[in-house]
């Protein structure tokens, strides 16, 4: 049987690519900036996937101090660490990891509105 006969015959799974991105995604190693919005107004910005080697806390209180806002840690079973900052402080986030090269510009992702 050739190449193609096989193919014919094998069912197509749309969803195949989706479930091996669903499985790997730490593979990535991807930084991921989100924003979350919370009651009018106000919104919140995390953080997710930084290096181990990196201090969470120390990383939290420069960008509290550098971006004038309140912030905290959550420690999540499935992501790990993630940072909560207040305010949309995607955009500096990304800006200062790249500026102080802990992370390039293709391993941050930024998501939301």
């Amino acid at each position: 049987m050739s190449n193609l006969e096989e193919d014919l015959n094998t069912p197509f799974d749309p969803f195949a690519d989706v479930e091996e991105e669903a499985q790997a995604p730490k593979a990535a190693n991807h930084i991921h900036l989100r924003i979350q919005q919370r009651n009018g107004r106000k919104t919140l910005t995390t953080l997710q996937g930084l290096p181990k080697q990196y201090d969470s806390k120390k990383i939290l209180k420069v960008f509290k101090k550098e971006f004038a806002c309140n912030g905290t840690i959550v420690d999540d079973e499935e992501l790990g660490q993630v940072l909560q900052l207040s305010g949309d402080q995607r955009q500096k986030i990304a800006e200062f990891l790249i500026k102080e090269e802990i992370a390039k510009k293709t391993e941050i992702k930024i998501h939301g509105f």
